[in-house]
């Protein structure tokens, strides 16, 4: 995986397994009778302070921010799969079934195999859209849409923005 080691200083699980042997060097300071989980997750924060500190002297990219963009691709798929169930449930709810389905075509800039095919999921989980086929370049999306008129533009907004988020978590 690209991005998964850093130069000079080790990997992300490297960061994570000297986090937490900070934390349990905090428990075995504090001299207490039994193991607390408190005292560990006390520990485990001071650990990430440390780190965050200590990160240009051992390593490229603190660990917590790859945990952090992974969370915000989660917020904004839930946020993308909201909104267009919404869209979805008024086009169900109408009297009259007033759709142009249609096909569209999206240029990507991710290269991987693994960013290529996360957004594809992304996008094919969103009701209203599936991606029907990826170019054999691996650049061009390919998209049905339920309607075209109203839905290719929040599509491509919600491409553009997963293909950022997918960006933050893989580089």
């Amino acid at each position: 995986m690209e991005g998964s080691t850093t130069k000079g200083g080790g990997s992300m699980f490297g960061q994570l397994l000297l986090n937490i042997l900070i934390a349990f060097l905090w428990v075995l300071l504090q001299d207490e009778d039994q193991f607390y989980f408190s005292t560990f997750f006390a520990g485990y924060l001071v650990g990430i302070g440390i780190l965050y500190v200590m990160r240009r002297f051992f390593f490229n990219e603190f660990y917590l921010h790859r945990l952090f963009a992974v969370v915000k691709l989660l917020f904004i798929f839930i946020r993308e799969l909201f909104y267009s169930s919404v869209v979805l449930i008024k086009q169900i709810l109408s009297p009259k079934l007033k759709i142009t389905p249609g096909i569209f075509t999206y240029r990507t800039e991710l290269k991987s195999d693994v960013e290529i095919t996360a957004l594809a999921l992304l996008l094919t989980l969103t009701p209203g859209s599936v991606v029907i086929e990826i170019s054999p370049s691996n650049d061009v999306f390919y998209i049905h849409a339920m309607d075209i008129p109203e839905s290719k533009n929040s599509v491509l907004r919600a491409m553009t923005t997963f293909e950022k988020a997918i960006m933050e978590v893989t580089r």
